[in-house]
């Protein structure tokens, strides 16, 4: 049997020479100012057996990683009704491309990208002031992860509603076609402070174990989502997860997984472990250079590609 510690370490050894490879978020003021050098691993098995590496415990802005939570909660909200609003299919775009939305008369293609998880945080917004709906997104996180500690970079939150010009337009867009019901300023608050929320490895890892097991908390017994809804959230973070990398993500590492611009990555090896990974510099898809190799590597040294070994 494979010890997982150790293809924990040896991922984390093989990759230490690259730690600072890649370019930071600098479209984002807070996100520029990050060291690059850092690099995390945490693994944690269905059993709730945590293994990690390196800066596994240094809290990150998980930025896009966010949109799997709220995809979640709207799910619960409205289920399949979600689908007439925000699609599920692969972008083949930036993920703040506004030209497809045009072409798509508001619609955006799936929701992961910009335009579509700002849909789904409408959603989550019903019936609620935004202070109200950021703050079921946070408890949601903390109660996935078990931990109250969890909170938003207000710093960051704030970097990115000063300059968050593009994601303005996303949503006035969406507003003008009929896709979005309350204002837009109100609709984009729970976007950006729901992007900016800080959690480390650790605490990423246990948050997306109800991925990795049929949808239930394995820590605490209790259902999260039904299993079909989990496997669908998970085939959605294969196809849609790494914006306009995710088909060279599935060819390299075969498992699903969310990346964010802070650098971070959750990966789901279904019925076995949820993964986080966190280096912050990126390639020229906007997901973690580091981690996307240290969950290539990991991914060969489990055999645990959802396509088979």
């Amino acid at each position: 049997m494979t010890d997982l510690q150790d293809v924990v370490d040896s991922v984390y050894h093989d990759l230490a020479d690259r730690i600072g490879e890649g370019k930071l978020a600098d479209y984002i003021p807070e996100l520029a100012t990050i060291d690059p050098k850092q690099f995390g691993i945490a693994l944690v098995t269905t059993d709730g057996t945590v293994h990690a590496a390196g800066d596994a415990e240094t809290s990150f802005s998980i930025q896009s990683i966010s949109k799997v939570f709220t995809l979640t909660l709207a799910l619960g909200k409205i289920g399949d009704g979600l689908w007439k609003r925000v699609g599920r299919e692969p972008s083949g775009n930036a993920f703040n491309s506004i030209v497809q939305l045009e072409q798509e008369k508001g619609k955006p293609r799936n929701p992961f990208i910009n335009a579509g998880a700002i849909a789904v945080a409408d959603v989550v917004l019903a019936g609620h002031l935004p202070k109200e709906a950021i703050g079921e997104i946070v408890q949601f996180i903390r109660h996935l992860a078990d931990d109250e500690s969890i909170a938003i970079d207000h710093n960051v939150a704030r970097s990115e509603t000063q300059t968050g010009y593009r994601n303005v337009a996303l949503a006035n867009f969406m507003r003008a076609f009929g896709n979005l019901n309350h204002p837009v300023e109100h609709v984009l608050g729970v976007y950006f402070h729901h992007c900016a929320i800080a959690m480390s490895c650790r605490q990423l890892a246990h948050a997306g174990l109800y991925l990795a097991s049929a949808g239930r908390n394995p820590l605490s017994g209790g259902s999260v989502v039904s299993s079909s809804r989990a496997r669908r959230i998970n085939a959605l973070m294969l196809m849609c997860g790494h914006y306009d990398g995710s088909g060279d993500f599935a060819y390299r590492v075969g498992l699903p997984g969310k990346s964010g611009v802070g650098g971070g990555i959750l990966a789901i090896a279904p019925g076995k472990a949820s993964i986080a990974v966190w280096s912050p510099g990126l390639n020229e898809n906007g997901n973690s250079l580091l981690g996307s190799a240290a969950l290539e590597l990991l991914a060969q040294r489990t055999g645990w590609s959802v396509f088979g070994q």
